[in-house]
């Protein structure tokens, strides 16, 4: 693609990475064919390359940024399915963070939007605050026919995904490390994350189980939080220099003390984000080198335990898992074997999903954001979950398992707790009546030989 920026835009080191990016676009057009809202809408300017188009034209003309872009970059899930697509290598993911944070710095929302998007950042990557409103969530279902009504259709969006049943309280909390009864074998840090310890807290604490049942002391770090992929995706660059700053800190004063072998994190979409610590902070003093440092050093869970050897199950079963790939995890990560493979190893019958490519709908707030554009993505995932009949449904990120519970006739739960479950750990929550379908797998009794006198003088 011919770019048009001045000699004094590319003085610019943002415009520069921004003419790089643009200019590996050959206008092919594959990514189409993979893209969520292109596959629902068809419309041009909802596809990667329509967006592409409509980015170049704002950074080279500079001012304010329109409505239109505005609309159509909103739109845009970030699943990430048009860079493993695009044959020309077009660093999307990096093109439309700039487009995000430069849509905030120069134009103005609605109020109604200003004051969403805020809620959110001010709310969410905050445990403690998290929890106090969903707390509140009962009090306000009763009014979400009126919200939508009135035009507050986001609100009533958040009532939707937020747990019907109470919130639960991790097993393991707060900063410390859990010490492995086992011989040890590693040291990692396990990023414990903002939404997912209030959502579902069983999947740290099957985390933990997992890996210190293996051998592996496992640390979470004081100071550490959300990993500020929630707020870069709604363009607020400098809270996620922030969020990133501070995990950074955290962590390296745990590795100032002795080897760390992986920054383990069990949300994909938190994944994706630590291991772009890299590129984020490259320009920040002070931390551009320990940024990179960190980001090499992450690992999404089930990336660490393929890596790890796990031994026999402690249990075996005949459940079909039908195994969801977030976004994050395939696209972002570009995971897609390990996960299937360590559940195979536990017992599990593994199930592929028909499209699996398509995002479900989640993308950290985007089904807060954009209603209807993800409820119709989260009902064609169901429909294609429900066609290969699993039992139950796998996925490797919170924002995906909250999604999909919503309209799932099956349990969905965190890969890690069924690999937990298989190898010693109680059952996860939502699973209890599969039980009679998992079998103890029977340890092996070495035989106790009494030898006698008269056994060595014929040998």
């Amino acid at each position: 693609m011919q770019t048009n920026f001045t000699a004094a835009q590319l003085q610019d080191p943002r415009t520069q990475e921004i003419d790089r990016i643009l200019r590996r676009c050959v206008h092919c057009g594959l990514c189409t064919a993979v893209c969520s809202t292109y596959v629902l809408l068809g419309d041009e300017r909802d596809s990667p390359r329509g967006r592409i188009y409509m980015m170049k034209d704002m950074f080279e003309r500079g001012g304010p940024a329109s409505s239109e872009v505005r609309y159509h970059v909103d739109r845009c899930l970030s699943c990430l399915s048009c860079m493993t697509t695009c044959p020309g290598g077009v660093d999307y993911m990096h093109l439309v963070d700039h487009a995000r944070a430069y849509i905030e710095q120069t134009s103005q929302r609605p109020l109604k939007e200003r004051l969403l998007r805020r809620l959110l950042a001010e709310i969410v990557p905050y445990p403690d605050r998290f929890r106090l409103a969903l707390r509140a969530a009962p009090l306000g279902r009763p009014f979400q026919k009126l919200m939508r009504r009135f035009g507050l259709k986001e609100l009533a969006a958040m009532l939707d995904l937020a747990p019907k049943r109470g919130i639960r309280s991790p097993k393991y909390s707060g900063p410390g490390t859990a010490i492995t009864q086992a011989e040890r074998k590693g040291r990692v840090i396990m990023l414990a994350g903002c939404a997912q310890q209030v959502l579902r807290p069983e999947i740290n604490d099957a985390t933990i189980r997992l890996l210190a049942r293996r051998g592996v002391d496992v640390e979470v770090a004081a100071g550490a939080g959300c990993c500020g992929a929630l707020v870069h995706h709604m363009g607020r660059e400098e809270e996620a220099i922030a969020f990133a700053k501070r995990n950074v800190d955290a962590w390296w004063k745990v590795m100032s003390r002795g080897p760390i072998d992986a920054v383990v994190i069990n949300a994909s979409g938190c994944g994706t984000m630590v291991k772009d610590y890299g590129h984020l902070l490259a320009e920040v003093e002070g931390y551009a080198q320990r940024a990179q440092k960190i980001a090499e050093m992450a690992r999404d869970v089930t990336e660490f335990l393929a890596e790890y050897d796990l031994g026999p199950p402690k249990r075996w079963s005949s459940l079909r898992v039908a195994y969801h790939s977030a976004c994050s995890m395939q696209h972002g990560q570009q995971i897609t074997e390990e996960p299937k493979q360590l559940l195979r190893d536990a017992g599990f019958t593994v199930l592929d999903i028909p499209e699996g490519h398509i995002c479900c709908g989640s993308a950290g707030t985007y089904n807060i954001l954009q209603p209807e554009l993800a409820q119709q993505l989260r009902d064609r995932k169901t429909a294609n979950i429900a066609s290969v009949k699993p039992d139950l449904v796998a996925a490797g990120n919170i924002g995906c398992i909250t999604q999909l519970a919503t309209s799932l006739d099956v349990p969905i739960v965190h890969t890690v707790e069924l690999l937990d479950w298989a190898y010693g750990g109680p059952v996860p929550r939502g699973l209890e009546g599969y039980k009679q379908f998992v079998s103890d797998v029977p340890e092996p009794e070495i035989p106790k030989v009494k030898r006698t006198l008269q056994d060595f003088l014929r040998a």
